[in-house]
């Protein structure tokens, strides 16, 4: 079976046992991530990577363009090489789509739906070229990071994308969408627009999120499809997780009087799960209660591929409280 047969046969083959569109029963419209689900499952079966690792990778070069691609614009596929990449080094045809001529001037450009062409802005062959360079450092976990770090260049990417690829791997989708509101609608609680008012303990600074006041105990939810990312005792926050979500966002939930049982650090959220209590602690040694009036700090941030800086959660939080809302309606 030559290349171009192999690859129709992967195609065809993901077409019709994950999509689900033979299924005359299934009239749902097909939507981007389903596509992108297709395409990661037939490059996995032609390269050997994981396709939950491609995934991952592509939801972050995703997160990290998003501030310049608008939705409408953004690529089924957000992985990218460079003009000189792909074509080679000493091509001289610097937009060369010639898988031939490109292979022999050692670029990264590939064919991967066959049409004789190796076009960057086709979403199957950047895929599979993405996915050849990962292989090209051969098989294990460790070789798989240094791929990542040798694609993007930072640490923090290899570590937010391992993350990602758990999510994606514990729910077998990538169509995962949605937040909640961190604390049950039900409870007794308040809250007001507090981020960057004035925080004098432990030195003058701001304040970096929004205080939702509730009662001693009261359930604290995911917000997020995520990970989380850190969990135990600071001196300001007392006992609090870290959780962090798919579009590189970290939430945090702090002042907490306990946790949910068996949560731990790498493990995989989904809105609305709990995942702690709402507590008094900080503001001093480990174990320090009592020093404020129960509530829960909850602090937004977004990692944006070079950086992380705060952002207001309250626009947030009244977005969640208000869907949830009408769900319930």
């Amino acid at each position: 079976m030559n290349r171009v047969s192999k690859m129709m046969f992967c195609l065809m083959t993901f077409f019709f046992a994950y999509s689900g569109f033979a299924d005359a029963e299934h009239s749902d419209p097909v939507t981007p991530a389903d596509q992108r689900k297709s395409l990661y499952l037939k490059t996995a079966a032609l390269t050997g990577v994981d396709w939950a690792m491609l995934a991952a990778c592509d939801q972050y070069a995703r997160n990290i363009t998003a501030s310049v691609n608008r939705p409408e614009h953004r690529p089924l596929i957000s992985l990218t090489s460079t003009d000189r990449d792909w074509a080679g080094l000493f091509n001289i045809r610097l937009h060369d789509q010639d898988p031939v001529s490109i292979d022999f001037f050692g670029g990264t450009g590939k064919d991967g739906n066959g049409d004789g062409k190796a076009d960057p802005k086709n979403p199957e062959d950047a895929l599979l070229a993405f996915a050849e360079q990962l292989a090209a450092f051969g098989p294990g976990e460790e070789n798989t990071r240094i791929a990542i770090w040798n694609y993007f260049h930072r640490g923090k990417a290899v570590e937010l994308i391992e993350e990602n690829a758990a999510i994606f791997r514990k729910f077998n989708t990538v169509n995962l969408t949605g937040y909640a509101f961190p604390l049950p609608l039900t409870a007794n609680y308040d809250y007001e627009p507090t981020w960057g008012a004035r925080r004098g303990w432990g030195g003058l600074r701001i304040h970096e999120g929004t205080d939702l006041f509730a009662d001693y105990g009261t359930p604290v939810r995911a917000t997020a499809y995520g990970v989380i990312e850190m969990k135990g005792w600071n001196k300001y926050g007392g006992w609090r997780i870290g959780l962090r979500d798919l579009q590189g966002n970290y939430h945090y939930f702090a002042h907490l009087n306990g946790y949910a049982p068996h949560l731990k650090k790498g493990t995989v959220t989904s809105p609305g799960q709990i995942i702690g209590y709402v507590g008094s602690s900080g503001y001093g040694p480990k174990g320090t209660m009592g020093k404020f009036p129960p509530h829960l700090h909850y602090g937004l941030y977004h990692d944006n591929g070079v950086s992380e800086y705060s952002i207001d959660p309250y626009p947030s939080l009244r977005l969640w409280e208000n869907q949830e809302r009408l769900k319930r309606r």
